[in-house]
């Protein structure tokens, strides 16, 4: 049994404390927020199960905690997960990892130093179609990856810590990092606007990967919500739309095939479409911050860095860098 405490329970917290309730192998005794409201409402979930306070330390100096879940800013991240480290806490921390490459690469070599693990919330690798898409392309269902699209959109919250791209496309360069195998592009562009905030609240970031290119649109400017992938395969073609009740997840027989013929004339070849069945596979009904949580369990238990660990934030804060220093600028 793991002993855990939560620290934040504004927006995303209260997630975290449910699910790792509804995880047998985990004892959630403390709950910290600054805020006594906030502090209130979880004591009409939890009631007298869960240990309330305002003070980071009361837990991080009990000895009988094991492991410190964080769900604040991302400002305060470094900060609290060293202290949390030094303290010989395992963390369960909210993406993004920390505000800089060099707090993230400092952090990772304490964890390592102290045997400690630190697991990154890149929730969207938990989710059950990226899980089957996977499997596909593992499989050689899909052929070649030619070029993944994602559109992750919707009216705020605006942050004002980070920017939507730091935000909102760092789930979908988790997902590109899981499903090529950590692969990191060789080039990296992106535009953004900074409109109602001091951070980009819209981006646009493009990147070439060997083999493949992507092309990734955040905003909290939109008037809908919108989280869609598009891979377009050699073999087939995925789209996961995730605003979707059912059948989220939709396989396309659809590719490209060339036909050499001596007859033509124009050129020394003709590219032909080809259309097949349209298939949407049964998806196993599980929740990706539930599975989150309990690959940060194994991790502990098993003593092993966990895929969603900081190697992984690490290479996807180098992408997010990168585009802000290529970032296309008035």
């Amino acid at each position: 049994m793991i002993n855990i405490g939560l620290i934040g329970y504004g927006y995303w917290g209260p997630n975290i404390a449910k699910n790792i309730n509804a995880n047998p192998k985990f004892n959630l005794r403390y709950i910290c927020d600054k805020s006594a409201d906030r502090l209130v409402k979880a004591k009409l979930l939890f009631l007298s199960q869960v240990e309330y306070t305002d003070d980071f330390n009361q837990i991080i100096n009990d000895p009988d905690i094991h492991a410190i879940a964080i769900a604040v800013q991302t400002s305060a991240h470094y900060s609290l997960v060293k202290q949390a480290l030094l303290k010989g806490k395992h963390v369960f921390i909210e993406k993004p990892f920390t505000s800089t490459v060099d707090e993230a690469i400092e952090l990772d070599e304490l964890a390592k130093r102290l045997n400690l693990k630190i697991h990154v919330d890149h929730i969207m690798i938990f989710h059950p179609a990226i899980k089957k898409i996977k499997e596909l392309i593992a499989s050689n269902q899909i052929g070649d990856i030619l070029c993944i699209n994602t559109v992750r959109i919707n009216l705020g919250p605006i942050k004002k810590d980070v920017s939507a791209m730091w935000d909102l496309a760092l789930h979908d360069l988790a997902i590109i990092d899981y499903l090529s195998e950590g692969s990191e592009p060789y080039f990296v562009s992106s535009v953004g606007e900074k409109l109602y905030n001091p951070k980009e609240s819209l981006s646009f970031l493009s990147m070439r990967y060997k083999g493949f290119i992507a092309h990734l649109h955040s905003s909290w400017i939109s008037p809908l919500k919108e989280r869609k992938l598009t891979i377009v395969g050699s073999k087939k073609m995925i789209i996961f739309d995730d605003m979707k009740n059912s059948e989220k997840l939709t396989i396309y027989d659809k590719k490209f095939k060339f036909v050499l013929d001596k007859n033509l004339n124009y050129d020394e070849y003709s590219v032909q479409t080809h259309e097949g069945d349209v298939l949407s596979p049964y998806l196993k009904q599980e929740d990706a911050l539930y599975n989150s949580i309990e690959s940060f369990r194994k991790s502990v238990v098993e003593n092993h860095q966990s895929f969603s660990g900081t190697a992984q934030a690490i290479r996807i804060q180098k992408i997010l860098e990168k585009a802000d220093r290529e970032a296309v600028r008035d």
